[in-house]
This record gives C-alpha cells, structure tokens and sequence, in this order.
C-alpha cells in the first residue's frame, strides 16, 4: 500500500495578493439576483401551485439560466420555504411598523384594529403580494421542521393583534370572544386571496371598511 504523502511545494510558488479576491459583477449582484429569484418563485408558485411549477419555470421568470436557482437554493423545497419565509418576515415588519407610527397608541383601539386590518390586505392583495398566499396554501408542502419554523412567525406575528382585540373586547366592541375573533378575523382575511378581484371595482379600503363592519359591533 502507498503511503499517502502530501506534495511538496514548488521552490518558487506564486505570491498570494494581500487581502479577499475582488468579487466579480455577478456576486456584487448575488442580493438582488436572490430576491428577483424570490418573486418569481412566489409569483409562480401563487398562480401555478408548487407542484406545477419548474425550477426551470423560476428561472425564466427570473431571466436566469435554468441550473442558476441551485447556486441560492439547493433544492425547490428551499426555495418554497425561503418564500414563505420572506413572506411573513415582511408581513411582521410591516406591522410592526404600523403600530410604531406616531400617534398609533393613542388612537382607539378600532381604529389601531382599521390600521391592522389595512396593512393584511395591503400584505395579501398590494403590490408585490405573492408571498404569504404562498404559504397561506402551499404550507402542506413543507416537511415539518420547516413546518414548525413558519409556524413560529405565524405566532409571532397574531400576537401583534391580541392586544387591540383585548381592548376592544374589554370595551364591549368586539362581536367575539378575543381567541375565537382572532381566528373569524385572519381566516376571513385571508381567504380573500381567493376571490378578490381589483378589476371588479373595490378597494383595499373599501374592503377594510367591510371588515370592520362585520367584526365590531355599532356604536
């Protein structure tokens, strides 16, 4: 058997330059590229379901070459959960942001609700708004530790609600107990992914207003 030995260096060996190797035009672009990779995978999964949809479909949409989504995602698997996951992160940030505007803690509690309401719609029917329907649907899709991860955001991001629909019901205004108004109120918001049309004629505030309607009592 043949030792294993390691090569001997070359007398004279090829200086190293100092510092990382510049990166070439493609890898300054690897952070937009990932995102443009995002919405297409989003937009297609949403309009042509997750099992219907190629990663050559993705990379088209995403004017990429057909093996090109592997280099940010090893599998389509990946690329749906990196979806979801880009999702909902927005969708918390955007609410986030709502309740943090001046003058949000002093406003009633139907009113904090009215914003709350205001951004869903915005986050499932706005522009750009493939991502969470993705997941609202395609979440069977997921093997369970991914599973259970974008059940933490969900959490997280209902939890932002609770303390508007606590006051509210403390207030009498609330048509439903807190935990089952919590529940009425997403799945009702949700589903209009499923039958919301802009070129029928009605608005995201026209709908929140709707809404509104239907989940608090007159005053």
């Amino acid at each position: 058997m043949q030792a294993d030995i390691a090569p001997t260096e070359p007398e004279t060996a090829p200086k190293r330059t100092r510092g990382r190797p510049r990166k070439t035009m493609d890898e300054r672009d690897d952070g937009n590229r990932r995102q443009a990779l995002l919405a297409a995978a989003a937009h297609l999964f949403r309009r042509k379901g997750f099992a219907a949809t190629t990663t050559r479909d993705i990379a088209a949409a995403a004017d990429m070459q057909s093996g090109s989504p592997f280099y940010h995602f090893k599998s389509k698997d990946a690329l749906l959960f990196a979806v979801m996951e880009e999702g909902m992160r927005s969708a918390l940030a955007r609410q986030r942001a709502a309740a943090q505007e001046p003058g949000y803690a002093d406003l009633a509690p139907a009113e904090q609700l009215r914003r709350l309401v205001g951004v869903h719609f915005e986050v499932l029917l706005g522009p750009g708004s493939d991502f969470v329907p993705v997941m609202l649907y395609e979440s069977r899709s997921l093997p369970p530790r991914q599973h259970k991860a974008l059940g933490l955001l969900i959490a997280e991001y209902e939890s932002l609600w609770l303390p508007v629909l606590i006051a509210l019901h403390e207030r009498g205004e609330l048509r439903a107990p807190v935990r089952l108004a919590r529940l009425l109120i997403l799945g009702a918001l949700n589903w209009s992914v499923q039958w919301f049309d802009p070129k029928k004629g009605a608005s995201l505030q026209e709908l929140t207003d709707a809404a509104m309607a239907l989940f608090l009592k007159e005053s």
